[in-house]
């Protein structure tokens, strides 16, 4: 079985090289560098090494992946007739992607491995910025990054930041987090006679950044907390503040049942913006609605019950098993048809849990009337209990209307019903209609105050009170306001 052995080259020149590496590359006839644009090659070239580089490989291609996937193939390819020797810059396990897929692919391959030494180039790092490691720090790939990813709190290198097109990405992945004039380091060949440390402002990085392959991006951990208030962490950490001993006595006596008005008032503050269309007023409202979501998380975790871990935990297992055809091999080519996988998974969700006393109890009490009476008709209609077509609930409305013209002179309670029993069916015909009947409220009251204010400023317009009109005056003004579009 023929062998790839594959090496390090360090992060610094040859005075740095291991004797045993250095040897190995004086007596292999078939050596691959990854590149040779390294502080060490130069040196090595003098002494009479040879070698094939794949810094060519790089030019063809426009992603890294199909880069790291023809150095993969040409080794394993070279390896089937004779053994090979691949030099990577720093250390083979660290931040080399091709000497992992080489990893992954080898005995498949029938190719024996062998990883060497190599001095990693974050021993240099932490010399050359004089951090300590011990205090929490990431390493990530440039090529691939996300800030998503980044701990901020901890000391941060991100490696293979090789050309400006790569910085590019990462500042812009950065300045989602940090302000535009947070202070980074470019450090450039760490450790070696040629090393280099820049400070710049995040701004700046991919105009200071030079192609270089031995280049890395330092980001300092973050001091001034007001710069992670967007991390959900760091808003976890205030809600449990607010809740601890030394925090806020209000939020301390909370409870869930306390709470609980409170969430109907945000989401329906939420709904205001969404239909006002106005984004920074819906920021605030999700900002509010959000942070009923953390008090009661929090409340749990106090209590020692649940987590707001549980609750993330719960809803991402909920998306990815209630969508197959994205998360697996279901399908679904429209909406209803996800509407309809949705049930049937639910459904079954449901069969091994104590039935309910009734179809309907799985609709929330506390849902607004018209809304709770759109859901209840829902349920109902899920097993046949409904009109065939929306002429039959129209006439059920006209049977309510005569109901109660009948009953107008009996009881307010009796009349109540009634007019209970009116609102209901129209909330059937909406049903049928495709209309929202909540929406629909919603949209008439907003008509009516436009229309209101109107008149008001018309009777403002007079100088005279209100109470100086007759109805019939006010309405010509209601009429005007609705013939302008109001």
């Amino acid at each position: 079985m023929n062998k790839i052995k594959i090496i390090g080259l360090g992060a610094g020149d040859l005075n740095q090289l291991p004797l045993g590496v250095y040897k190995t590359i004086q007596n292999t006839e078939n050596l691959y560098l990854r590149t040779k644009e390294h502080p060490v090659v130069d040196e090595l070239i003098k002494e009479g090494a040879h070698f094939r580089s794949f810094d060519e490989v790089y030019e063809k291609y426009d992603t890294f992946e199909a880069v790291y996937e023809e150095i993969t193939n040409v080794l394993l390819n070279a390896a089937k007739s004779e053994d090979v020797t691949y030099a990577v810059p720093g250390h083979p396990l660290v931040a080399e992607r091709t000497v992992q897929l080489l990893i992954e692919r080898a005995e498949q391959s029938g190719i024996q491995l062998e990883v060497g030494g190599g001095q990693s180039f974050l021993d240099a790092l932490f010399q050359a910025l004089r951090i300590d490691p011990v205090e929490g720090f990431q390493l990530l790939d440039g090529t691939d990054f996300s800030v998503e990813e980044a701990q901020l709190r901890q000391h941060i290198i991100i490696g293979q930041v090789y050309d400006q097109f790569v910085a590019s990405d990462v500042k812009l992945e950065l300045m989602e987090r940090l302000p535009h004039d947070y202070p980074v380091f470019i450090v450039t060949a760490a450790g070696s006679s040629q090393e280099n440390i820049k400070k710049v402002e995040l701004v700046e990085l991919d105009r200071e950044v030079e192609l270089n392959n031995l280049t890395s991006l330092y980001v300092p951990p973050v001091q001034d907390e007001t710069i992670l208030y967007k991390d959900f962490a760091k808003l976890k950490e205030i809600i449990a503040i607010l809740r601890g001993p030394d925090g806020c006595p209000w939020d301390r006596k909370q409870t869930h049942e306390s709470l609980r008005k409170y969430v109907i008032e945000e989401a329906y503050e939420l709904i205001d913006a969404i239909n006002n269309d106005d984004i920074d007023n819906m920021i605030e409202e999700l900002g509010d609605l959000l942070l009923q979501i953390m008090l009661h998380a929090q409340i749990g975790e106090d209590e020692g019950f649940f987590s707001i871990t549980d609750v993330i935990e719960g809803i991402s297992e909920k998306m990815v098993r209630r969508h197959p055809h994205v998360f697996g091999n279901g399908q679904a080519e429209d909406a209803e048809e996800v509407v309809k996988n949705w049930q049937e998974i639910k459904k079954e969700e449901k069969a091994g849990k104590k039935d309910k006393t009734s179809l309907l109890d799985s609709v929330p009490r506390s849902f607004p009337g018209l809304m709770r009476a759109e859901e209840l008709q829902k349920k109902a209609a899920s097993v046949g209990f409904d009109w065939d077509e929306a002429d039959a609930a129209w006439e059920k409305v006209k049977e309510e209307i005569r109901e109660f013209e009948a009953e107008k002179e009996l009881s307010s309670e009796k009349m109540k019903l009634e007019y209970g029993d009116i609102l209901f069916a129209f909330v059937n015909v909406a049903r049928f209609l495709g209309l929202n009947p909540e929406e629909a409220i919603h949209e008439t009251n907003e008509k009516f105050i436009r229309r209101f204010n109107y008149i008001e400023d018309r009777v403002k317009e007079t100088g005279r009170e209100f109470a100086d009109f007759q109805l019939e005056e006010l309405d010509q003004y209601w009429e005007e306001a609705k013939k302008s579009g109001i």
